[in-house]
């Protein structure tokens, strides 16, 4: 039996991933809600100059964990269980978007054209 996280909301979010890997046949999702499941510190932290090097043209990131501020920010998409404060202002100053891991679900439910970085 796995060990429940005691907060609510990281308890929801796991729970949609696996309902939404279930019903859109999306191992992507079933795989991000693994890497959440695993204790906070083992979380990945990706400061937003090194998010750019991983993706492609038309790729969505998705950061199973923190996205830090260090580095510059282009104009991308990125999807995250938290930012910080500074990375967020980068990422929106640049023209980009930034999203909830639940809001990616909603926006892409067959988890096409996303890729996860880090963790």
């Amino acid at each position: 039996m796995r060990r429940k996280k005691t907060n609510p909301r990281i308890n929801r979010t796991i729970d949609t991933l696996y309902e939404a890997a279930r019903k859109h046949d999306a191992a992507i999702w079933r795989a991000v809600a693994k890497k959440l499941e695993k204790p906070a510190k083992s979380w990945a932290e990706v400061n937003v100059g090194k998010l750019v090097t991983h993706l492609q043209e038309g790729e969505i990131a998705l950061v199973p964990g923190k996205v830090l501020g260090m580095g510059d920010a282009e104009k991308v998409e990125i999807a995250a269980w938290k930012f910080s404060k500074s990375a967020r202002e980068k990422i929106e100053k640049a023209g980009g978007k930034c999203y909830s891991i639940v809001e990616l679900i909603e926006k892409n439910p067959k988890g096409s054209n996303v890729r996860i970085i880090g963790g």
